[in-house]
């Protein structure tokens, strides 16, 4: 199977970032959501932003966003439809819902691609008809200039769905690493523990958010703290990922910082809101 046609469900900051990577590297792309055309503002306007930081040219913009189009109906977006990235909420109740919904709507051949950073694949494909074409597809923000994809398969998924995902990975300019079906998978299993005790540092007042980032960038020679990380990723993402860790491997003792919590409720997600543990400029 050759993939042409790919649909992109979710419209928020991975949503229109996956659907920019597709749509750059040539394919179809239809994107779902709630919100229908409004969806497509939204990346305009970070292709524009792009375009003054000279990181795109026009040209390019033009290009990339020929290749999309969106819709608010579910059926519509996946109508002959080859391969779908499904990029919703990080709540198991609301992709099980949407992947059976799904088996009325793709073809048996298409293959269901799930975003998640951290929730059970199998979990996910059970509610199907066809689990054997369902595949995690873990893309790392900002995903255009995120070369790692992990492609996660279930103890379901066919030999056939992983060797045509890593083919439309590496079509993608991704690097595709096979990884088990375990929350986390491998980034993030390593990743959130450090974000989790760098917070409980700042929370501890042991040292300031910009003394603990420069200490990992230096000391470990990461290119980004784990404090800014956070915030690039979204502080609530990091909370999600955190609980959905320990709740899937039953670790008691693995205590997520309370501070991440109040900043989660208080709104302060990271750049996206404008402030996290540093404060953005969102104009």
């Amino acid at each position: 199977m050759q993939v042409k046609n790919v649909t992109v469900l979710g419209a928020g900051v991975m949503g229109t970032s996956i659907t920019q990577v597709v749509a750059n590297s040539g394919f179809n792309v239809a994107l779902w959501s709630k919100r229908g055309e409004k969806s497509l503002d939204v990346l305009r306007e970070k292709l524009q932003k792009a375009i003054s930081k000279k990181i795109l040219t026009e040209q390019q913009v033009d290009y990339t966003l020929s290749k999309i189009r969106c819709t608010s109906l579910l059926s519509e977006a996946v109508k002959e439809v080859d391969f779908v990235i499904e990029s919703v909420r990080e709540d198991l109740a609301v992709k099980r819902a949407l992947f059976k919904e799904l088996d009325s709507y793709c073809s048996q051949s298409a293959i269901l691609a799930s975003n998640t950073s951290a929730l059970s694949i199998y979990k996910i494909s059970e509610v199907t008809m066809k689990p054997d074409r369902v595949i995690g597809l873990h893309f790392f923000n900002p995903a255009p200039k995120m070369k790692l994809v992990e492609v996660a398969p279930s103890s379901l998924t066919s030999q056939d769905t992983i060797d045509l995902t890593i083919d439309f990975s590496k079509k993608l300019g991704k690097v595709p690493l096979i990884v088990r079906d375990t929350p986390g998978f491998v980034v993030n299993r390593c990743l959130m523990p450090m974000i989790n005790e760098a917070a409980f540092l700042f929370m501890n007042k042991i040292a300031s958010a910009e003394t603990i980032d420069s200490a990992i960038k230096l000391g470990a020679n990461h290119p980004l703290g784990p404090l800014a990380l956070a915030d690039l990723v979204g502080v609530d993402i990091c909370l999600e990922t955190m609980q959905e860790i320990k709740n899937d491997l039953g670790k008691s003792d693995y205590q997520i910082c309370p501070l991440l919590k109040s900043m989660v409720a208080e709104g302060k997600l990271g750049r996206k809101t404008g402030k996290g543990f540093f404060t953005y400029n969102t104009n």
